[in-house]
Order: structure tokens, then C-alpha cells, then sequence
């Protein structure tokens, strides 16, 4: 190693080490990933970019799990129906969905509505896995689901009783539905490692998306990628499908579950931030109240959680 190279050596392996710089990172590319999401339409069509998307990863993503993968292999073949569920249920429903979704709603109500993921993992757990939760744990997730549905009403009562929900919020609270439901079945992961699972899931992801860009140049709504629409697939496929996955595991393996978890909660603050900065989208009174809603709810179901952190597998 030179002279030159071994301070920038020296810097990487301090960041690796460093489980908020890792934590951070991932919520703003979390958060990024409504951004792009809205730049995304018109330029690639949404079915597109989730085949594409796992296409792309699959490669760095298949290189980093390759010694694991040599161990792990017998087990992910034995649980291939687990596996293939997995994925087309939180990778490729979800981003489908989402990204249909960014047609039609905004980028800070992508963000926003996302914050509701925590909440409906504790129902969910609750009522699948017989996981009890405190008193401030379902308190905190009345108060996040509450501002999700303020979001998804525009601050309208009446269409909140009507359920007169935005398209493109309404897909959005499906895709949370179902990666909530994903998040609860990773109880059921098979035995391997972190890196093998994702590649696992990341194959059946893209195996599962296939179909969904068969249909789409099937029906006409193919859409040539533009430049810009090649950028965005770029950045879903080596920022959330593979950086962001790469720094949580990292996170979680120094600090752990429980405290990784609370770094979730950045995720809704930073996305709106960036759709009213780089968007320009408009910040209504509503949004506020959905926010504050979101982000509180969260940090008291956190408080309720607290020392209960579920033990590592």
C-alpha cells in the first residue's frame, strides 16, 4: 500500500466501524429513494425499473455473499419456497408498488407514509406471532398510524371517513402493508447468514419482477429509458438494493437490532426535507402534523421497546 492510499484505507475502515456514519447513511438513502422515485417518472416505466433494479444489484450483491453463499447454499435451496415468497412479497410488491405509486402522489408523501412500517410491524407481530407489546409500544403505534392517515386524507376528515384516499397514497399504505409483513416473517429466516439471505431473496426478487416487465411492454406502457431514467436505475440498484442493505447489516452486527432500529425514524424526516428542498414539493400545515405525528409515534413505541430488543439469530 502507498503512501497516498493508506490514509483514504485508514478512513474507510474507521467509517465501516462506525455504526452511526453506516446508520445515517442508510436512512438518507432511504429517504433519497422517494426522491428519485418521483425523478424516475417519465424517464423508466415502474416495472421496468423494479426487474431492472434487482438485474443490476444482483451482481455486486452475489460477489460480496460469495464465501458465505458456498456454506449457506444447501440450506437456501431446502427453503426456496420461503425465499421466493420473501421476495416478491418486500422487494418486488413493494417496489412496484411504490414506484407505480410515485406517479401519482409526492415525494413527501411517499416519505412520510413510509414512517408507518414500524407501527404495523408491532400489529403485525401481535397478531401473527402472539408477540405481546407495552402499553407506550401500542400507544406510539395509534399515534404513527394516525398521522399516516392524515397524509393519506390530506388533513380532511371527511375523506378520511369517506376513505377517499389519493391512488398513489393508497398504494403506498399497500406497499408498507406488505413489507410490514415481510419484516414479520424475517422471524422465520433460515439459519444463514446475512449476505446469503439477501442474495436469496434478491434472485427470487428479480425471478418474481420478470412478469411484471413482460406485462408492462406487453400492454404498451413500456417506456425507453432516457438517460436520466438509466441514472435513477443505477441509484435504486446500488443504493437501496445493495449499499443501504450492506451498511444496516453492518449497523445492526456493532450496535444491534433494537438500537439500529430507532435510525428507521430518519427515514420520513430526511425524505421530507429533500422532496421540499431538491422537489420543491409544497409543505402544507398538514404535512407538519402528519410528520410530527409519524416521527413521535415511532419514538414512543421505541421508549416502550426499550431493553427489549429481539436476540440476534
Amino acid at each position: 500500500m502507498t503512501d497516498a492510499t493508506a490514509p483514504r484505507a485508514g478512513l474507510l475502515r474507521n467509517a465501516w466501524a462506525n455504526p452511526i456514519l453506516l446508520l445515517a447513511l442508510t436512512a438518507l438513502i432511504w429517504a433519497g429513494h422517494s426522491i428519485v422515485g418521483r425523478l424516475a417518472v417519465g424517464q423508466i416505466g415502474p416495472m421496468t425499473l423494479t426487474c431492472l433494479r434487482w438485474a443490476l444489484a444482483l451482481l455486486p450483491i452475489l460477489m460480496a455473499a460469495r464465501p458465505s453463499l458456498r456454506h449457506d447454499w444447501p440450506i437456501l435451496r431446502a427453503r426456496w419456497p420461503y425465499l421466493l415468497a420473501m421476495g416478491a412479497l418486500g422487494y418486488t410488491a413493494f417496489n412496484a408498488l411504490f414506484y407505480l405509486a410515485a406517479h401519482r402522489t409526492s415525494a413527501l408523501n411517499l416519505s412520510i407514509i413510509q414512517g408507518g412500517v414500524p407501527a404495523l410491524v408491532l400489529v403485525g407481530a401481535r397478531i401473527v406471532l402472539g408477540i405481546r407489546f407495552t402499553a407506550l409500544q401500542a400507544a406510539g403505534a395509534v399515534v404513527t398510524m394516525i398521522g399516516v392517515g392524515t397524509i393519506a386524507a390530506q388533513g380532511d376528515m371527511d375523506k378520511l371517513l369517506a376513505l377517499a384516499f389519493n391512488s398513489g397514497d393508497a398504494m403506498m399504505l399497500v406497499a408498507v402493508v406488505f413489507y410490514a409483513g415481510y419484516t414479520v416473517a424475517l422471524r422465520e429466516r433460515p439459519p444463514v447468514s446475512g449476505l446469503s439471505l439477501l442474495a436469496g431473496m434478491a434472485l427470487a426478487a428479480f425471478v418474481t419482477s420478470v412478469p411484471l416487465m413482460v406485462w408492462e411492454i406487453a400492454s404498451g406502457g413500456f417506456i425507453r429509458p432516457t438517460p436520466a431514467g438509466l441514472l435513477t436505475l443505477v441509484f435504486v440498484a446500488l443504493g437501496p438494493g445493495f449499499a443501504s442493505q450492506m451498511f444496516y447489516m453492518r449497523g445492526v452486527e456493532l450496535i444491534g437490532p433494537g438500537r439500529a432500529g430507532v435510525f428507521v425514524n430518519l427515514v420520513p424526516v430526511f425524505g421530507a426535507i429533500m422532496a421540499v428542498v431538491l422537489l420543491g414539493e409544497p409543505f402544507e400545515a398538514y404535512h407538519a402534523v402528519a410528520l410530527l405525528l409519524v416521527v413521535g409515534g415511532i419514538a414512543i413505541a421505541q421508549k416502550g421497546a426499550r431493553g427489549k430488543s429481539p436476540p440476534p439469530r
